[in-house]
């Protein structure tokens, strides 16, 4: 194999990585006044799966910007991240990445 057939096969799967992004969904939360860092951060963790040291930016961004992504990938799978979330009293919803759904 020659360098222009493996730049030619290169191509062809970065062109199929970026027409699956339209599937993708953003979960969000934004801010509140009730919930305390430690509890947005521990539920970042346990509901999300995310490290101390994301879950407390995120959770900082969230504070200071009113609104973070916390997470990315198939609205099935973030669903029920979404619901836990709001189990615990925090402001979640999905977006879809190509345009708006909760």
């Amino acid at each position: 194999m020659n360098i222009f057939e493996s730049l030619e096969l290169e191509e062809v799967q970065i062109a199929e990585e970026i027409t699956d992004i339209g599937n993708l969904s953003e979960l969000i939360v934004y801010n509140d006044d009730f919930n305390t860092f430690d509890w947005v951060i521990e539920s970042f963790i346990q509901v999300c799966n995310h490290a101390f040291t994301q879950a407390e930016q995120l959770s900082l961004m969230v504070h200071f910007k009113g609104k973070a992504i916390v997470k990315t990938g198939e609205y099935e799978k973030l669903k029920p991240m979404k619901d836990a979330l709001i189990d615990r009293g925090l402001s979640a919803a999905i977006e879809s990445m190509a345009g708006s759904r909760k």
